[in-house]
């Protein structure tokens, strides 16, 4: 069955093990504006939900190192942010790499964002949404 252009997707589920990704500048800047929490392989910035579920942004800048090992921090971000897409609070999420992202643990990795996105969202103003 074909959807037609003004038909939206369903929202996605953390059942399906993907979490939407912030894909434009301006998401990317409301979300700075809001609550941060500094971790040692990361920094995590949080904001109310722009739309009925959670959504995760990642930056990985050209001072973590050359492009292959930014790719790499890149897809440990993603795999952690997927083994703990169950206990995500609905809220939009920027994940800033740093170089110990590459040499982190993973659980510790994976531990360390699932608490950092719980601490922040429980902070967060309620959306409008609610």
């Amino acid at each position: 069955m074909k959807r037609s252009a003004t038909e939206a997707p369903p929202p996605p589920t953390s059942a399906s093990g993907v979490i939407p990704t912030l894909k434009r500048r301006g998401e990317f800047l409301r979300v700075a504006k809001g609550q941060r929490r500094n971790g040692g392989a990361f920094s995590l910035q949080a904001a109310p939900a722009a739309k009925a579920f959670a959504r995760v942004g990642y930056t990985v800048t050209k001072a973590t190192g050359n492009a292959v090992e930014r790719n790499r921090i890149r897809r440990r971000l993603r795999a952690a942010v997927r083994v703990v897409c169950a206990d995500i609070p609905v809220a939009d999420f920027v994940i800033v790499a740093r170089r110990g992202t590459l040499t982190a643990p993973f659980p510790d990795l994976t531990a360390g964002i699932a608490g950092a996105m719980n601490r922040l969202a429980s902070r967060l103003p309620r959306s409008s949404q609610d």
